[in-house]
């Protein structure tokens, strides 16, 4: 177990963590980073095929209206006609962002709000819609092209060595507030083993980014640390960002397209859906360069 690092620091009823550090001086100042405007969609596209982890189930979407029940002599609301449908996925699916309530070790949860209140109808503390609006400085570390690979073979640790490197190579510092991105390559490259094992950040990595106080951590995988055979039993990285230092994470983050502009910093926003006590929101982050 290693000590909370964030717990009391927003008051001992906060809920969203190093989400406060987005303050709006630092959105403000975020806003510097635009020099073209171009906007880069960091979002996973959505459908049946989708990956989905054991035990979630795929996502489902089918129509309730459509152009076959006017072709059936469906009843036209004067001359509109409309299409509706569902959609049902599990909150993990695709890119999305973890609540702080989605993985603890112990009894407590972030900043010692008690397992107790996580319930078969929600979590009273913690879920996503607490983290609200993550706007701020994006920074891109691209430990793909730091190896000079497309990407990283599964199992691969990315420790706080090969981050600092990547980030000396870059020319970055890294700011109280940060929005760090993390490029393994595998979403883009590994295929049908995309879900076996994956590269990942592991728990020296993860004290880095802890240590340089980000307000949010973001990978090109589906759990953003390393996982697989060899890996840690539980996942240490969820444990001591999400519940030691309530810092959120975000999944599935589609990066290719953002490291081909080889970007400084830039404007990062994302918005979770405000789900009440759910575990994760799925989200449609952009990069604006």
């Amino acid at each position: 177990m290693s000590a909370p690092g964030n717990w009391g620091r927003w008051g001992s009823e906060d809920e969203r963590g190093a989400a406060n550090l987005l303050s709006s001086e630092r959105v403000l100042a975020a806003t510097g980073a635009v020099a073209s405007g171009r906007v880069i969609s960091l979002g996973e596209p959505l459908d049946k095929t989708t990956a989905a982890t054991i035990g979630r189930p795929s996502l489902s979407h089918y129509m309730v209206r459509d152009g076959g029940d006017y072709a059936a002599g469906g009843r036209a609301l004067g001359r509109s006609r409309y299409a509706d449908d569902v959609i049902g996925l599990s909150t993990h699916t695709g890119t999305h962002v973890d609540a702080l309530v989605h993985v603890w070790y112990g009894e407590q949860i972030y900043n010692g709000h008690s397992q107790a209140g996580v319930r078969s109808g929600g979590a009273s503390r913690c879920g996503v819609e607490k983290l609200g609006p993550l706007v701020g400085r994006g920074l891109l570390l691209d430990v793909a092209a730091y190896v000079g690979e497309p990407y990283l073979p599964a199992e691969r640790a990315i420790d706080a060595e090969m981050l600092e490197g990547v980030r000396r190579r870059a020319g970055v510092s890294i700011e109280s507030g940060d929005i760090v991105l993390i490029r393994t390559g595998w979403l883009g490259g590994a295929g049908d083993s995309y879900l076996r094992g994956e590269p990942g950040v592991d728990f020296s990595g993860a004290a880095w980014l802890a240590a340089n106080d980000v307000a949010l951590v973001g990978a090109d995988n589906y759990a953003v640390e390393v996982l697989g055979e060899h890996a840690v039993d539980g996942f240490p990285v969820h444990e001591l960002l999400l519940r030691d230092h309530g810092i959120p994470l975000m999944e599935n983050v589609v990066l290719d397209a953002l490291a081909q502009q080889r970007p400084g910093p830039f404007l990062f926003v994302a918005n979770p859906l405000p789900l009440r006590g759910a575990t994760a929101s799925p989200l449609a982050p952009v990069a604006i360069l």
